[in-house]
This record gives structure tokens, C-alpha cells and sequence, in this order.
């Protein structure tokens, strides 16, 4: 592709990008619709009042006829393949309706034959160990999904006999104590933990001690949960886990509490048009981010100084000022949407620092960008990474330390450093060397044996396992290729850098496919996101042929499909998800790294 021909290109997903503004001024993005969110949801409100919420019930069954899958089954976003997880969901959904409804019940009959085909018979109590089978240990969303099941009838009249109890009760320690605990679900899914544990408890059949326990536990949970609850209503602004907790608490007597009042409220202001539900509201401080890193050193060609000013303000409005209710951490992190159920993360608190120091002056904004800092020092682990959410919950894979998320703080952390030396004193700079050094470690412990990193909120459908070496390797490629730069001044870890970056470019090039692009792993089939950012990542390496083949997929794939997305992203216990601004940010990034190279692209 010469170059002519890609800045053309440049200039159009920029406009295209502009186009994505929203009305205040930054990016919100738009997800993937769910038929897991819409079972939920569908299945929340017909507990709650199947005639009051008539209407928006009749819209999501729609929704669900319409997007079924070729083989009768769902799978998590319309162009997913069919999972057991989505699908019994849909079928438990459907069966409130399927004997009165002739339309549910021809969408519940071809979706009961993939079920069967998948081993699962809904007319057995082996459906309970199918599902607890596939989530092994992690009772995050096995529980729910068997409970819900249950409520709705299925496999039939005694559905909680096989049906774990959450340890609710648990709950009621101080939150330092989470952490020692060997909890069954992860850290983000403690409101589920708390309400359908009430209701497992209140509808199996159980004797002894641990009963009266419970018994006793229960209104000091329910306490805790009104306390988790935000003022949108929405836990953690996903509508799944809302509707988990609502459809749970009407089921146990608790229809009249105000988290399920505005738990449903939630759900009916978040349903879609055409009846569906997304899982979460938006990525809006994610994708707004990932645009700003899309546009690099060429942002003052895109966005004007009086836009770049208005995101600023906005990522420094929704910046968390107070210990967070959720997850107990300081004030300082970022959250992934501007929603009051948002969460500060590792990875949005150091998008929104990188954005932030590349938009503003760095004296304007200090006070929020130190705070930023601490934020991200106080949550590495003691591995040397970084989790998501909460320090030290490692039991189950979504509260560990990952490597893309570890390789963002890294940058982050790196470029504080070099932007705010003079205002550290020497005890805080030593904070700061002392983590990079960690996640330095880190990063190199658990780089694997062909040079590959795996990302933790990232996968492919298609892949080993689901997993996705390509999107985890591009992206702590990328952010070394950053941190590099700033850490020039220090040989030792520029040795480190080098040692990594050799290993990770060499697995990305012998993954490359035939056709130029890149899928999640070797021989799979590629996308926009995984190929774009993998371009990105070889932005300073000498082999530009294989470069060239990429931008040359690329270009072929765009004029044929446009900005077509991929369902890499992974959300709340493993449901994919796409987003629109995805393949957009990730060619534009693609571009704006490498334009500057003039031996890459032919002139």
C-alpha cells in the first residue's frame, strides 16, 4: 500500500472517528448486543411484573426469535458461535413464556435440539453438573446461571438440589479480610454473591449450624449490598449481573427492596430499540482513551485544541475522589464508563493517565495525575503485576495479575515518572523505580517460551483454550516500545526491554497468516483489531515486507467489509463481547505509528 494511499485512509477513519463524538464531547462507543443479557434481563422484569413490564419483555422474546443462530442455539454476541452458558440461559428465559406463546415455543424447541446436541438434556438434573463442570471452582456465574434455571423451572420442580451455596454470609467481614478468603466467586461479583446466595438459601432445603448462621447474616448482607448499590441502579453498570441480583432477591421475598426497584429500572432504561440489552452500558472512558492513544502524535491533525480541552475535562470529571464503595480502593483510579456503577480498574486509570499527560499541560494537571499514580502503585501485587480490580485476590483467574494490564501500568507509571521527576521527592521516586522494576519482572517471568504474552480481558473464539497471544503480545509490545523512550536513561532496564521485545516480535511474525493478517494465535483466521495492533507493535522493527502485507490485508478487508468487528473482548466470568470503535482505533493506531517510517510503506 503506498503511502499516499494510507494517509488518504488516516484521514478517513479520523473523520469517521470525529463522526463517533457524542454530544458532551468524548467518545461512549456502542457494544455488542447480549442474548445473555437479554435472557436475564427478560427474565428480572417477568418476576418482578410480567403485565406492567409487558411491553419490553414482548421486545426482548422478539430480539431472541430473530438472533438465533443457524444450529438453534445462542452464543454471546450475534456473530458468536453458540455456547451451553448463553444458551440455557435463553432457553430458562423462553420457557416462562413458551407454553402460552406459540413463536417461544418453535425458538425453545430448536434451542432445547442444539442443547441435547451439546450433551445437555433441560429435562434432567445433569444440567447442573454440565454447568459446574465447565466453571469448575469458580462459582461466579455457575451459580447464577443454575439458579435462574431453576426459578424458571428448570430442569424441573427441584432445581436448587444440585445447586452450590454461596457463602453470603461471608460478606459481612471487613473487606481486608476478602482477600484471605478462598471465595468461590471474584472480586467484582460480590453482589451476586450476596443475592443469589439469599435465595439459593431461602429456596434448598438445608439443616444445621450454618443455616442458623445464615439466617442471621442475611439483613446485614442486604445492608451491605444497598451500600454497593449506585445511583444508576445498575451493578457495575452491567446489565447481567443487575438483573442476577434483582431476579434473585424478588425470588426471595425481597420484590419491595430499593435495589430491586432500581435494579429495574436500570434494566428498562438500558433496553435497546430493537429489544435487546447489551452486558454493559458503554466502555466510554475505555474507548475514549483508546482513541486518543489511536491518534498518538498526530492528534493535533484530528482534533482541535477547544476538543482536546473538552476531554480533558471530561476524563478529570469522572476521575474516582473517594475511597470507592466497590472495591474499597483510594481516590485517584478510573473506572471504564463515566456511569455512576463504573469501577476504577488497571486498566482505564492508566489509559486515562496516558491521555491525559498527552492532551494537557503537565502542570495543570498534576494534583490528579500523582494521584493517578498512587492509585496504580498502591494496587500492584506482590508478584510484581497488576490486577484489575482488588490487591491480592489471586484465586481465580480474573483477579490476578495479567500482563497486558501489568505492561499498561508500566507506561503509565513510567511516564509519571519522567513527566513529574522534579516534584517527586527521592522516597517517592524509589516508589515509583521500585515498581517498574516489578512489573519489569514480572513481564519477563511471564513472557512464554515462544515469546508470547496472554492477555486476561482479551480473547478469540476461535483459538486454543479461547485464548489470544496476539492481542496480549501487540499489546505489552506496544506499551515497552513506549516505556523505552522514557526510560532511556536506564541501561539495565533497557536491557530487559530489548530482551523482551526480541522474543515477542519474533512470535508475532512467525503467527502472521498467509494472507498478511493476524488472528488471535497461529492460524487463525484474521480481524482489524488483532492485525492493526499487531502492526503497531512492529512499528520499529526492519522486517517492513511483513508490514506491508499487513496494511495491505487490511486495506483489501476494510474496502470489502468496512470496520467489520471481531468479538475479542471479555467481560463479567467470560461473555464476549464486540465494540464499534474497536477495529477504528486499532487501524488508526496502526497508521499513526508507523506513518512516520518512510521506508515502510512505498512512496
Amino acid at each position: 500500500m503506498k503511502k499516499e494511499e494510507l494517509e488518504i485512509r488516516f484521514k478517513e477513519l479520523s473523520n469517521i472517528l470525529l463522526d463517533e463524538l457524542n454530544d458532551d464531547g468524548f467518545w461512549s462507543g456502542k457494544l455488542s448486543s447480549s442474548a445473555l443479557g437479554v435472557a436475564v434481563a427478560v427474565t428480572a422484569l417477568h418476576f418482578h411484573n410480567a403485565s406492567i413490564h409487558q411491553k419490553e419483555i414482548k421486545k426482548g422474546l422478539e430480539w431472541l426469535s430473530l438472533h438465533q443462530n443457524g444450529d438453534g442455539g445462542y452464543g454471546d454476541t450475534p456473530e458468536s458461535p453458540a455456547n451451553i452458558s448463553t444458551s440455557l440461559l435463553s432457553y430458562a428465559a423462553l420457557n416462562l413464556y413458551a407454553e402460552n406463546n406459540p413463536e417461544v415455543k418453535a425458538t425453545q424447541q430448536k434451542l432445547a435440539d442444539y442443547l441435547f446436541t451439546q450433551n445437555v438434556d433441560v429435562r434432567s438434573d445433569q444440567v447442573a453438573q454440565v454447568i459446574l463442570n465447565h466453571y469448575q471452582k469458580d462459582y461466579t456465574f455457575s451459580v447464577p446461571i443454575l439458579t435462574m434455571c431453576a426459578l424458571c423451572g428448570i430442569p424441573g420442580d427441584d432445581g436448587f438440589k444440585h445447586i452450590p451455596q454461596l457463602p453470603f454470609e461471608l460478606a459481612l467481614l471487613p473487606r481486608r479480610f476478602y482477600r484471605l478468603l478462598n471465595l468461590s466467586v471474584v472480586s467484582y461479583a460480590i453482589p451476586a454473591l450476596i443475592a443469589v446466595g439469599i435465595v439459593v438459601f431461602r429456596k434448598k432445603k438445608t439443616n444445621g449450624l450454618t443455616r442458623s448462621i445464615r439466617a442471621k447474616a442475611e439483613k446485614k448482607a442486604l445492608k451491605i449490598l444497598e451500600q454497593l448499590l449506585p445511583e444508576s441502579g445498575g451493578f457495575l453498570e452491567a446489565i447481567p449481573l443487575t438483573a442476577f441480583v434483582a431476579l434473585s432477591l424478588i425470588n426471595a421475598g425481597l420484590r419491595d427492596s430499593v435495589i430491586v426497584d432500581k435494579g429495574i429500572a436500570f434494566l428498562k432504561r438500558t433496553q435497546r430499540n430493537d429489544g435487546s440489552w447489551p452486558i454493559d452500558i458503554d466502555l466510554s472512558t475505555w474507548v475514549t482513551t483508546l482513541s486518543i492513544k489511536a491518534l498518538g502524535e498526530r492528534k493535533n491533525e484530528v482534533l482541535p485544541e477547544r476538543q482536546q480541552k473538552r476531554i480533558v475535562n471530561h476524563l478529570l470529571s469522572v476521575q474516582n475522589k473517594t475511597i470507592h464503595p466497590f472495591n474499597g480502593t483510594s481516590p485517584g483510579g478510573w473506572g471504564w464508563t463515566n456511569f455512576s456503577g463504573s469501577v476504577p480498574d488497571c486498566d482505564d486509570t492508566p489509559g486515562a493517565i496516558l491521555a491525559l499527560l498527552m492532551l494537557a499541560p503537565h502542570h495543570t494537571i498534576r494534583e490528579e495525575m500523582l494521584a493517578g499514580g498512587e492509585w496504580l502503585l498502591q494496587l500492584q501485587n506482590n508478584d510484581g503485576g497488576f490486577p484489575t480490580f482488588s490487591r491480592g485476590w489471586g484465586k481465580l483467574p480474573f483477579d490476578q495479575s495479567c500482563a497486558d494490564l501489568s505492561g499498561h501500568c508500566l507506561l503509565a507509571l513510567a511516564k509519571l515518572l519522567d513527566a513529574y521527576n522534579s516534584d517527586l521527592n527521592a522516597k517517592q521516586k524509589k516508589q515509583y523505580l521500585t515498581a517498574i522494576n516489578k512489573a519489569m519482572a514480572y513481564l519477563k517471568k511471564n513472557q512464554k517460551e515462544n515469546g508470547s504474552w496472554l492477555p486476561l480481558w482479551f480473547g478469540n473464539q476461535h483459538s486454543k483454550n479461547h485464548e489470544n497471544p496476539v492481542y496480549g503480545t501487540a499489546r505489552v509490545l506496544t506499551y515497552l516500545l513506549k516505556t523505552k523512550v522514557v526510560l532511556k536513561d536506564e541501561p539495565v532496564l533497557l536491557k530487559k526491554i530489548e530482551e523482551m521485545n526480541s522474543a515477542g516480535k519474533n512470535f508475532l511474525l512467525n503467527v502472521q497468516n498467509i494472507d498478511g493478517s493476524w488472528g488471535g494465535d497461529s492460524g487463525i483466521k484474521g480481524s482489524i483489531e488483532e492485525t492493526a495492533l499487531a502492526i503497531a507493535a512492529l512499528s520499529d522493527v526492519k522486517w517492513t515486507a511483513e508490514i506491508e502485507k499487513g496494511f495491505n490485508w487490511l486495506n483489501n478487508y476494510y474496502q470489502k467489509n468496512g470496520l467489520k468487528k471481531a468479538p475479542i473482548g471479555l467481560y463479567f466470568a467470560s461473555l464476549w463481547y464486540d465494540e464499534k470503535l474497536y477495529p477504528l482505533t486499532a487501524y488508526l493506531e496502526a497508521i499513526s505509528l508507523t506513518s512516520f517510517r518512510k521506508e515502510i510503506i512505498k512512496s
